[in-house]
């Protein structure tokens, strides 16, 4: 079955859904293929409010991030808001697995282009730019995540919620490289959970990006040189 993990569209799907997990979430794709017009009206409410939030994010800070101000940002009251969420922490939950299921879309259209089955160097490396804040999407999701973090250190809901998905996501990382092991692109000497760790390190370089420490052109020259002593 690990055999044909990258080659198939189930393999697809789980390279995708690992993405999200990786910005702390579980849940991608739920909510979704709803056919009662008045759900995909609620739905698509629900998404534009998530933008707004991202909105506020990306240009004004996570400080900033109240209902009020994402309700203005959105051209709707509170009252309208708290319609579709209830609580703050329910609002940054849907617009993480919403810009989770965004990235697993372009994550799956990437992973399309790379031939079949793609080579586990080219996955790895989608993995790992994707997660990097390199265009405009990645770096709202990026800067989502960090708000992410910083309420799951203090809601143990959410930390609980959190550290699951990095479980499994860091799981199907490793899987990839066991496999990669066996199908000898990977020296049989290189321990899988140690790479496994070496590699989600490098998703670090967002912060050093975020903050102009470096350009985002040094730390893709990085990820290749560290993927070619992996592969070489």
């Amino acid at each position: 079955m690990l055999r044909h993990s990258l080659s198939s569209p189930a393999g697809i799907r789980r390279l995708s859904r690992f993405i999200g997990q990786l910005y702390y979430v579980n849940c991608i794709g739920k909510g979704l293929g709803q056919t009662v017009p008045k759900q995909v009206d609620h739905r698509e409410r629900r998404e534009t409010i998530a933008r707004a939030l991202w909105r506020v994010v990306d240009l004004r800070g996570v400080l900033h991030l109240s209902l009020r101000e994402i309700a203005r940002e959105a051209g709707i009251s509170h009252g309208q808001l708290q319609h579709y969420f209830a609580s703050r922490q329910a609002l940054l939950t849907f617009a993480m697995d919403f810009a989770a299921e965004q990235t697993a879309q372009r994550i799956s259209r990437s992973l399309e282009e790379l031939g079949d089955p793609p080579h586990p160097r080219d996955v790895l490396r989608l993995t790992l730019t994707e997660m990097l804040p390199i265009h405009a999407d990645a770096r709202a999701t990026s800067r989502m995540n960090a708000a992410y973090v910083l309420e799951a250190l203090h809601d143990e809901k959410v930390l609980t919620r959190t550290r699951d998905a990095m479980v499994q996501g860091r799981a199907q990382i490793e899987q990839l490289i066991r496999q990669a092991i066996a199908d000898g692109h990977i020296d049989s000497t290189r321990d899988p959970a140690t790479e496994t760790n070496l590699l989600l390190a490098l998703t670090g370089f967002a912060t050093l990006i975020e903050l102009n420490v470096i350009d985002p052109e040094d730390a893709l020259k990085a990820v290749d040189q560290h993927l070619d002593g992996l592969f070489g």
